[in-house]
């Protein structure tokens, strides 16, 4: 036999098994397949209701902080292509030739600079309106 036990408030406390668990008087006798959902339903909280059932309250959903992600995601790609804004530097401060055209650096920096203006731009934070990165950037090696 199964059994569970229940906070004053009615939430589950405990699920217990005869001849494993010591049975407390109040324990509630419950059938095998609602024992198994009391097990296994973690999405929650079981509660015994005034009339005697054991019912299930499900948790409230969470949605995501968009505008927190999408600012990490922006950030993650400031980051991510800062290397190529320092390397074309630092090969012009050495006066060596530029892995970069000077097309492909002003088209990195206007792709940066969308990046930090996105957060003020009407459609922020809408996935599918990120600023896109030039092509090539994705075939620059680190």
């Amino acid at each position: 036999m199964k059994y569970a036990t229940f906070n004053e408030d009615g939430s589950l406390q405990y699920r217990l098994i005869e001849g494993v668990h010591d049975i407390p008087v109040h324990a509630v006798k419950v059938a095998d397949e609602l024992w198994f959902r009391l097990v296994n339903e973690q999405d929650g909280i079981w509660r015994l209701e005034a009339d005697g059932t054991i019912e299930k309250e499900l948790l409230p959903a969470v949605l995501p902080d968009y505008v927190k992600v999408e600012r990490a995601w922006r950030d993650r790609e400031l980051q991510t292509t800062e290397w190529l804004t320092t390397r074309h530097r630092d090969e012009q401060d050495i006066s060596r030739p530029t892995t970069l055209t000077r097309e492909q650096y002003v088209e990195l920096q206007a792709y940066r600079q969308s990046l930090r203006d996105w957060p003020a731009a009407g459609a922020f934070p809408e996935l599918a309106e990120r600023p896109s990165a030039p092509p090539w950037v994705a075939e620059q090696v680190q």
